[in-house]
């Protein structure tokens, strides 16, 4: 049986870049089930439609998308959507704290009409649109330079030793298959791993298990080394 094309909210204030974003993904096959100015017609098309991900503009008037996702991802729904946020600027600060929020990953808005669609049919699979080594250069940036803390702290006691290799490792940016090759394992048993990490620390997926990394104290930014064992002070 054939899988459906997943659902998709636009939500960004330039017109422009709604209609060029929603004939590109019609084009191949993904439904636009609804288009939103700003933040708060964002969280209401959510209500409404039920989407599989939200394309989120970081700024918008009024409510912006850092406070439309939140409310997105904070809120009662049991299965709420991914949300991918739109930017201009690789390395924008807003970035990190939606990746915090919850956010699955970011796309540039010159992103091309190939890589976009394909972004869009990857963040329903649950894999965080961030290269590895992306998300740690973004998060390096802002833990080192003191951000303001976030909500993802987690208790790394409830991690087994290998999971904390595991998840230390990831977070200096490794695929899984460089995981792989580090422990000898294979590329199933690394995402197994993986995905207890995920389920046991609640995170949405691999960008947030590379901030809680950094912000847990696990890895040193700048460095990608180990400042101490965590799970010593829980």
């Amino acid at each position: 049986m054939t899988e459906s094309p997943p659902r998709v909210v636009i939500a960004d204030d330039q017109a422009l870049v709604r209609t060029g974003f929603g004939l590109i993904l019609a084009a191949d096959g993904i439904d636009v089930v609804a288009e939103a100015a700003d933040g708060d017609q964002a969280v209401d098309a959510v209500h409404r439609t039920r989407p599989d991900l939200v394309l989120m503009d970081i700024r918008m008037p009024g409510t912006d998308g850092l406070e439309a996702t939140r409310r997105i991802l904070s809120g009662t729904e049991p299965d709420p959507p991914r949300v991918v946020m739109l930017t201009t600027f690789d390395l924008d600060r807003y970035v990190y704290a939606a990746l915090t929020a919850g956010a699955s990953g970011f796309l540039l808005k010159d992103v091309t009409p190939e890589h976009l669609v394909a972004a869009v049919r990857l963040a329903r699979t649950g894999d965080a649109l961030l290269a590895p080594a992306i998300t740690r250069r973004l998060v390096e940036r802002f833990v080192a330079h003191g951000t303001e803390p976030t909500a993802l702290h987690r208790d790394l006691s409830v991690l087994t030793p290998r999971e904390l290799e595991v998840l230390r490792s990831l977070g200096t940016g490794l695929s899984n298959a460089e995981l792989s090759t580090r422990f000898g394992l294979s590329e199933a048993t690394v995402k197994t791993h993986v995905a207890r990490i995920l389920s046991k620390l609640h995170l949405r997926d691999r960008a947030q298990a590379v901030v809680v990394a950094y912000e847990t104290g696990l890895i040193v930014p700048g460095t990608g080394s180990t400042a101490r064992d965590p799970r010593s002070s829980a």
